[in-house]
């Protein structure tokens, strides 16, 4: 079996495959205030709770955006299970290449969603991932990463409202009734939702404009379920993208 894990800025990603099938999803909090044992118990703890034993993890792979965490989580993983983590890197096999000035700065997340969506589609794509911030990842037909664009996530862009505002509450992000809100609540979800929605239409919409053809759009990540159906564009959904990037990293790498 192969442990799979993605660190965010927000959320650990976890997942457990045995070969192809990925047998949970597990999530636990970015928090760079926890040393390697606390990890280590939450770790173990969660695959205890999903009945699988350290003895059956034979191998493991980890894309992090946070790197004073990876070290604390790799020492973890080597202490629970005796297996030496492989780290997505520049130097990392993927499959793909990158057209991106400064590839060695691409946030690991990035390459591993392009990595699953460049077996899931023969044409140019888009990624689309909603966590912490929202990117936009641009591949040709070629699979060459071509760059893209970096927007502050849904929930940075509610907290920066309510926290420079004096009369607007924190909300949840139900979908609004309308796009004209006729109280504040509303008038906020149709802002932060919809708005993101159009948001998403049109940044696909041009960069399809730019790169002169017509592009399949795959998103992921944080508030994507709620908002994807939102968009007039068509957007297939994939929560579990990045995990599946992961194992056919792992596959490409295990060997090394």
């Amino acid at each position: 079996m192969v442990l799979a894990l993605d660190i965010g800025n927000t959320n650990i990603t976890i997942g457990v495959y045995d070969g192809k099938k990925l047998l949970f999803v597990s999530r636990m909090a970015t928090d760079c205030s926890r040393m390697e044992d606390q990890y280590a118990i939450e770790l173990r703890d969660i695959l205890d709770i999903y009945g699988i034993s350290m003895r059956n993890i034979d191998g493991a792979v980890i894309s992090s955006v946070v790197p004073p965490l990876t070290v604390f989580i790799v020492r973890a993983i080597r202490r629970l299970t005796g297996v030496e983590p492989i780290c997505v890197g520049p130097k990392t096999k993927t499959g793909i290449k990158s057209k991106i000035e400064h590839p060695e700065l691409t946030g690991a997340d990035i390459i591993v969603g392009c990595v699953a969506a460049s077996r899931m589609f023969d044409g140019p794509c888009i990624i689309l991932d909603m966590g912490t911030a929202t990117t936009f990842e641009v591949m040709d037909r070629d699979k060459n990463m071509l760059g893209g664009a970096i927007i502050p996530g849904v929930g940075i862009s509610l907290d920066a409202l309510t926290r420079r505002t004096a009369q607007l509450p924190r909300i949840s992000l139900e979908p609004p009734k309308s796009v004209i809100g006729n109280n504040t609540v509303e008038g906020m979800r149709s802002g932060i939702l919809l708005g993101t929605a159009c948001m998403i239409d049109g940044m696909i919409e041009r960069m399809e404009a730019e790169l002169g053809e017509k592009c399949e759009v795959i998103a992921t990540g944080g508030l994507s379920r709620e908002i994807v159906p939102l968009c007039k564009r068509s957007i297939r959904f994939c929560d579990t993208l990045l995990l599946e990037g992961l194992r056919i990293i792992y596959e490409e790498n295990k060997q090394g």
